[in-house]
């Protein structure tokens, strides 16, 4: 658990009430220092963060996080914000936006959330690599045979898709009957499935 404020009563408070609850927490008066210890060791967690403070203000560490792709579970706390500013921070990815005072039962409750999401996140994305690395397992010419059923889903037969790569409908069974094998799918309509979980959509040129 990260919690950044410039208010020391805050950061106080918060990390006494986290750590009562069994949370591991690391507090930080400003971004800065956030970021020189958090980018020099990555980990996962929730950023409980102000909104206002001198220097790096809440939302650009939150904007530079999602620009490095290194976005943590965020929730706001702020004593002045307003409606354009919460709207901002959530179109950012932030998960709530509360103002102080605020009930800390209120807050434990959307880091409950925040760790529950992030959890789902990283299962999700581990899921979806492991089935994008099923396309890796193709030939270049398998890859260009399951674009085309892509890109293509109403011109699948042997002969157009031969005749579109210029091979006869035979080569393409042959190819057709590996790629099956090897993205472990029964069918043409499994495989546009994969491919749509794995949000794999055909390589680049």
């Amino acid at each position: 658990m990260f919690v950044v404020d410039d208010d020391p009563a805050v950061r106080t408070s918060l990390a006494r009430a986290l750590v009562m609850r069994g949370f591991t927490t690391e507090t930080f008066q400003n971004a800065q220092d956030f970021l020189e210890t958090y980018e020099e060791n990555p980990a996962n967690g929730c950023l409980i963060l102000d909104y206002g403070m001198p220097g790096m203000s809440g939302l650009e560490l939150q904007e530079h996080l999602n620009r490095t792709g290194k976005s943590l579970p965020t929730i706001f706390i702020t004593g002045h914000g307003g409606i354009p500013e919460s709207v901002q921070a959530m179109k950012a990815g932030a998960l709530d936006f509360l103002e102080k005072p605020f009930k800390q039962s209120d807050l434990i409750e959307r880091i409950h959330m925040a760790l529950h999401l992030a959890e789902e996140s990283r299962s999700n994305a581990q899921v979806q690599i492991e089935l994008r690395s099923r396309f890796e397992r193709l030939t270049p010419r398998e890859t260009e045979i399951v674009d085309h059923i892509l890109a293509n889903p109403r011109e699948i037969s042997s002969k157009e898709i031969g005749r579109h790569l210029d091979i006869s409908p035979r080569t393409v069974d042959h190819h057709r009957a590996r790629i099956l094998e090897k993205l472990d799918v029964a069918s043409v309509v499994e495989l546009i499935d994969l491919a749509r979980r794995a949000d794999y959509y055909g390589r680049a040129d």
